[in-house]
């Protein structure tokens, strides 16, 4: 006997919905607060900026002393104000030329002129004592300088340079550069090359750039020069 097959209807239901995402709530949203500064912040900021420019020319003034190695000249160690003016182009790593307070520039030289007079000697050791010696003229720009410089001065009428003579008419300059007659300023008719007169001054009434005149080493003005520090 045929064995009967019997049909059987399935049907299958969907799967799972998928689970529902939860979603969480928007998060609130901060209210931004502009924030107060006290009304002293700006004096104090422009106090510190005024401080940071101290600070800068202070260091400038310090480099002075100490340009070029560890131990300040002569001229650095007997002055604590300088006056420094913008850098001769020759020059890229530095830029300023600096003199002591109240002393004058010119061509890489400082230069003192005194309101006092003083015997020569004293003169001498005066300079000395400045870290600086009387003026060697080097040139013609140099004398035609220190004439301007002296027609403005109250002063006297005679003002030593560093020109004397052990022996008459035997001139030398007190840093030993060489004398060279062709390029002194003597006055029409000096030097009057006498035993009296071994000392030379710029005679101030005298219109330069020919305004020397040799003297006896009395009481005089003077001029005082030194190397100009550069930073």
């Amino acid at each position: 006997m045929a064995s009967e097959i019997t049909y059987a209807e399935l049907k299958f239901k969907n799967a799972s919905q998928a689970a529902a995402v939860e979603v969480p709530p928007e998060t609130k949203k901060h209210k931004h607060h502009p924030q107060k500064y006290p009304p002293w912040l700006p004096w104090l900021t422009s106090l510190l900026l005024l401080l940071v420019c101290i600070a800068l020319v202070i260091a400038l003034l310090v480099s002075c002393y100490f340009r070029g190695g560890d131990q300040p000249t002569a001229l650095q160690q007997k002055f604590t104000e300088w006056q420094c003016s913008s850098a001769v182009p020759q020059y890229k790593e530095q830029s300023w030329m600096c003199c002591p307070e109240g002393w004058k520039y010119f061509s890489k030289s400082c230069y003192y002129i005194s309101d006092d007079k003083m015997f020569k000697n004293e003169s001498e050791q005066n300079c000395t004592g400045m870290g600086s010696h009387l003026v060697v003229i080097n040139s013609k720009g140099e004398q035609d300088f220190l004439s301007k410089k002296l027609q403005r001065s109250s002063g006297g009428e005679n003002y030593y340079i560093g020109l004397s003579a052990q022996q008459v008419g035997q001139w030398q300059w007190v840093d030993k550069t060489p004398y060279n007659a062709t390029s002194a300023f003597w006055r029409e008719e000096e030097p009057s090359n006498n035993d009296a007169e071994k000392c030379v001054v710029i005679h101030k009434s005298t219109r330069p750039p020919n305004n020397w005149n040799d003297v006896s080493c009395g009481n005089h003005h003077r001029i005082c020069e030194a190397a100009a520090v550069i930073v």
